[in-house]
């Protein structure tokens, strides 16, 4: 799995994000204000874990694989925890905290996407025609 420092960098790359440290050195990453991932040890001596906002549908999925669970705290809004070295690659770990990002994002206002410099994800998607 992804060190802290490679999820810093990758979340840091996209776009509108802040980052604070938080809840005993847990590494929050917040796109208007708004958490869309977490690295933290979550209070355990074990090593850290990715957590994530997700989609309804790939909530579903992911917590059928072995190594990832509803995120503690989180799993009520659709977050999962990847709770395992092998159980997402990282470039899967990266799409997901991208589709995160993407997701949280999407629920801020229009002017907070445009304060951000964000797509406006309103506009973005074409509106059915009627013919």
């Amino acid at each position: 799995m992804m060190t802290r420092a490679q999820f810093d960098a990758h979340c840091s790359a996209l776009p509108g994000t802040t980052h604070v440290v938080q809840w005993g050195d847990a590494s929050v990453w917040k796109v208007g204000g708004k958490i869309f991932a977490i690295c933290s040890n979550w209070g355990t001596a074990s090593a850290d874990a990715i957590a994530f906002k997700c989609s309804d549908l790939a909530y579903q999925m992911l917590c059928e694989r072995d190594g990832v669970g509803p995120a503690p705290y989180l799993a009520r809004a659709k977050w999962v925890q990847v709770r395992s070295n092998d159980a997402l690659s990282d470039d899967d770990i990266r799409a997901y905290v991208i589709e995160a990002h993407k997701l949280v994002a999407a629920k801020l206002t229009r002017r907070q996407r445009a304060d951000l410099g964000l797509p406006d994800s309103k506009s973005a998607d074409p509106k059915p025609t009627d013919t």
